[in-house]
């Protein structure tokens, strides 16, 4: 009677811990580093009951695991890729959810000038010319992607640079961190530059060029390239992404009183 009981009881516990549903979603570091993931999270879980689980990585990535069906859903910041994800059907389509600004950080003497460009290409070509030490994220993200435009519109070719220009392939923080050990210029999200904690003698020099915009989009897994992906729930955060209660949220969310994200789902 007792063993009876006893299974009763592991049966039962196993029931309650399965019924909370479970998806993966791939996210840009950028986003994981800007804190707003923490504070997501557990109201999704409290609201529908949905655990989400992240992946961390660059937006590309991001857009390899759902290429390979191994997320069900992915949450990235670059458009021209993930406007190809769709195109290719790898994707069921792309809805925005927010977005914040790039924002180029070196040291608080800013020895190219910086501060004083009239554009985002100023900025770099001011930096190109001194070959002031610059750290790039080096790893496809969509940060990274933006950097090569970036250099690109300022006439600047970066397979030309030398020593000064150091690719280090790694997340948002990873590369904040050695910016500032080396007290060198970088290109962020306005977010984890907000967020990042070792700032040394790093400040925010330029901001508020129009081609700085820094869109966020969600897209779902296509299930008939992946039958296994989960389009329910995706469809679930979709809708919950998309909602008052995540613009309350997300509008709300602030570091030292700024604003890390502008909701603008529709």
């Amino acid at each position: 009677m007792m063993r009876v009981i006893a299974t009763c009881f592991v049966l039962t516990i196993a029931g309650i811990a399965n019924a909370t549903e479970v998806m993966r979603m791939a996210v840009t570091t950028s986003f994981h580093n800007s804190g707003l993931a923490e504070v997501l999270l557990p109201e999704i879980k409290a609201d529908l009951d949905l655990e989400v689980q992240l992946l961390v990585v660059g937006t590309g990535q991001a857009l390899k695991l759902g290429r390979s069906g191994d997320v069900d859903a992915i949450l990235v910041h670059s458009k021209a890729a993930e406007e190809a994800f769709v195109a290719d059907g790898f994707g069921t389509h792309r809805r925005e959810i927010m977005y914040n600004d790039f924002v180029l950080i070196g040291p608080s003497d800013d020895p190219a000038g910086v501060a004083k460009a009239a554009s985002a290409a100023e900025a770099l070509q001011k930096i190109a010319t001194m070959q002031t030490l610059f750290v790039s994220r080096g790893d496809d993200s969509g940060t990274h992607k933006k950097e090569l435009s970036l250099w690109a519109s300022a006439g600047q070719e970066v397979d030309s640079f030398t020593g000064w220009y150091r690719a280090v392939g790694a997340g948002m923080g990873a590369a904040l961190n050695t910016a500032s050990a080396m007290n060198a210029y970088i290109l962020s999200d306005r977010a984890s530059w907000l967020n990042f904690g070792n700032k040394g003698d790093l400040a925010l020099l330029f901001s508020g060029d129009a081609v700085l915009f820094n869109q966020y989009a969600y897209l779902p897994v296509n299930p008939a390239r992946h039958p296994h992906a989960k389009q329910e729930l995706a469809a679930q955060l979709e809708d919950w992404l998309t909602s008052d209660r995540a613009k309350g949220l997300i509008n709300g969310y602030t570091v030292d009183e700024n604003a890390l994200f502008v909701f603008n789902a529709r």
